[in-house]
């Protein structure tokens, strides 16, 4: 028996769909926008199908004739032939149930297409015993996520829907300071980059002690707390700090007690009254932190395919984009060209972010190039020795701070220590420019400054 009558399918369905397009060829529009051709069983049925798109593509009459000599010119037989053509037309239940014939025919090829994922699935994993157990399993989950992605329905919308949501989204960008994205808690920044939009990579690259992970952490409360009414998800993946040093370091920026003193306890009544109070405030945020040092890029996207599918994911935030592992899909032992490597950790930042719909936001570790020139301030060509990180960017920031490279001169004040310029140097869907923050070195909190210390 041929195996592919096994797989589930709607006969009645498919052919109800062509003889109600014979009988009302304007019906045509609301298939074509739900259906594909393949999504038919029958392979005359895809051709019939197929030869309908092509009649109405060119604003052409649909009807017995016409199809039979587009078929014809794409020398594609049909059994009947014509007769069959005909006899479509009177296998139609009712033209009123034209919805219902869609969502049977797209449930069955959707019940086909997970079938034969599955086999390939099984498949792949038979035929390549040298196939790395991670990234079988991503390229397991991918297939299945763009099942669940390829849902198709009708995308046509009336003028007056259409109309409604623009007025809604007018309203909501008006009460959100003209924001697109997610609200960063820095009105600088977001009149620049319009907020954290979804499918953006964005990367926040600096020399280490700048404060990156600082900013990082202000900017993750910022999210959760200003956006969705404090309901937004935010997901970070630590590669350089564990979970406990992040922990500290937002209640320290919350409470605005030491860092130094959070960490060892040194607190009075009072302070350890403000660190309970921030604790209490944070502790219902919808943060969530990995701190595996051994993280590759396939458990990110792995564990943010899940995240996405439970409506736990709002942004994704990682510290730092260098210390993501990524294994050789060949040999899997590892890129022998470090460069290589990294590009295609960002490019694969990327994707997720497109595949998600989420904005990404990535730490990145500068070279010490960049300290041996007399102007410190980095430049996007600092990014070139870190593979493709520039060009999968959508916008690339780099925070410096000029009093860090004289920290050891007694007369610069030590207010002027944490003067923080926040370059934003791409910025693919609007303006460039620069910020400037002052960063408190004791309890690592950022605040954005109008005045520019001298």
């Amino acid at each position: 028996m041929n195996e592919n009558l096994k797989l589930p399918y709607h006969l009645e369905a498919e052919q109800a769909i062509l003889g109600i397009i014979f009988l009302e060829s304007s019906q045509i529009v609301n298939v074509v926008d739900r259906l594909e051709p393949e999504e038919f069983f029958n392979i005359n049925h895809q051709f019939i199908f197929m030869a309908m798109i092509e009649l109405y593509q060119k604003s052409q009459q649909i009807d017995f004739y016409t199809i039979s000599l587009t078929l014809k010119n794409k020398n594609q037989k049909i059994e009947g032939s014509t007769n069959y053509l005909i006899k479509l037309t009177n296998m139609i239940p009712s033209i009123n149930h034209l919805d219902t014939y869609i969502d049977l025919v797209h449930e069955t090829a959707l019940k086909r297409n997970i079938i034969k994922t599955a086999s390939a699935i099984v498949h792949e994993g038979l035929s390549n015993p040298d196939l790395h157990h991670e990234e079988f399993l991503n390229s397991v989950e991918e297939k299945i996520f763009q099942i669940s992605k390829n849902k198709k329905s009708n995308k046509f919308i009336l003028l007056k829907d259409l109309l409604r949501k623009v007025r809604k989204l007018t309203v909501e960008n008006k009460r959100n300071n003209n924001i697109i994205g997610l609200k960063t808690g820095y009105a600088g920044l977001d009149e620049i980059t319009l907020g954290l939009k979804p499918e953006e990579l964005i990367i926040l690259a600096a020399r280490p002690s700048m404060g990156k992970s600082s900013l990082m952490m202000n900017i993750a409360v910022n999210i959760a707390q200003e956006n969705k009414n404090g309901k937004a998800s935010v997901v970070i993946f630590s590669l350089e700090m564990s979970n406990e040093q992040l922990g500290s370091r937002m209640i320290s920026a919350k409470s605005q007690i030491s860092h130094k003193n959070i960490q060892l306890g040194i607190l009075n009544q009072q302070q350890l009254k403000q660190v309970n109070y921030s604790i209490d405030t944070l502790q219902d945020l919808n943060l969530y932190f990995d701190d595996s040092a051994a993280a590759n890029i396939l458990d990110i996207r792995s564990q943010c395919r899940q995240l996405k599918k439970q409506d736990k994911l709002d942004i994704v935030i990682i510290d730092y984009l260098q210390l993501i592992r990524k294994t050789n899909k060949t040999n899997n032992q590892g890129f022998f060209n470090r460069q290589e490597e990294v590009s295609d950790i960002s490019k694969s930042l990327k994707e997720m972010a497109r595949e998600l719909k989420i904005p990404v936001l990535a730490l990145s570790q500068l070279s010490r190039e960049v300290e041996k020139r007399e102007d410190k301030r980095p430049i996007l060509s600092d990014l070139r020795d870190s593979g493709s990180i520039e060009q999968d960017a959508d916008i690339v920031m780099f925070l410096y701070r000029k009093h860090y490279y004289n920290k050891d001169r007694k007369d610069v004040p030590l207010a002027d220590l944490g003067h923080t310029e926040l370059i934003i140097s791409k910025n693919r869907q609007g303006a460039t420019g620069t910020k400037h923050f002052n960063l408190n070195l004791d309890y690592l909190l950022f605040k954005e400054i109008d005045i520019i210390p001298e």
